[in-house]
């Protein structure tokens, strides 16, 4: 069975998760800037608090009511939000952050306009995509931690040169350089 553990120090296939990742976010990001999404964005929270449970439906009219007379700031930011993740995640920057920031955001969205996914109402057949993206950036987080720095990264490049990088990028113990190659020099002493 050891030989099937996935070796988290992997840096190629820890790398390719994450830039798939960000592919999807980056995707869905598309689609919010399409004026069919600002037109439709208040109306997304507003059917999402349809069939809530009456101890729910403060949550949404707080939202409805901070929403709808700011769309335009709200779709714009949602579409901006999700740009900066996907970029992020492709590049491999700010990891740790990004990931706590991609969680964060993916249960506003799943609260918010998947109405927590609505497993209480009448024909529901999904929780939501919201939670799911949530748990995988927890889930890349934790193989972060884990597997120590990507070389496949724009952390990585930064960590080389700006020392306090690695509190951004890295989680766990901090600051973690990734392995840089051996001087020529020092593999010749014997």
């Amino acid at each position: 069975m050891d030989g099937m553990a996935p070796d988290l120090r992997n840096h190629q296939w820890k790398s390719a998760a994450r830039a798939a990742f960000g592919v999807i976010w980056g995707i869905d990001a598309a689609l919010k800037w399409t004026p069919s999404f600002r037109h439709e964005y208040l109306g997304l929270v507003q059917q999402a608090a349809k069939g809530q449970p009456s101890w729910l439906q403060a949550w949404f009219h707080f939202w409805v009511g901070l929403i709808g007379p700011r769309v335009g700031l709200f779709s714009y930011a949602t579409a901006v939000v999700e740009s900066v993740i996907a970029v992020a995640l492709i590049l491999g920057f700010a990891r740790k952050s990004t990931y706590l920031l991609t969680a964060v955001f993916g249960l506003l969205i799943w609260s918010t306009a998947e109405g927590f996914g609505g497993p209480y109402t009448a024909g529901a057949t999904d929780i939501g995509t919201g939670v799911i993206y949530s748990m995988a950036a927890v889930l890349l987080l934790a193989v972060n931690s884990l597997g120590g720095p990507s070389r496949y990264s724009v952390d990585a490049w930064l960590e080389r040169r700006i020392a306090w990088w690695g509190v951004v990028a890295e989680s766990g113990t901090g600051s973690r350089r990734p392995p840089s190659p051996e001087p020529a020099a020092a593999r010749r002493t014997t």
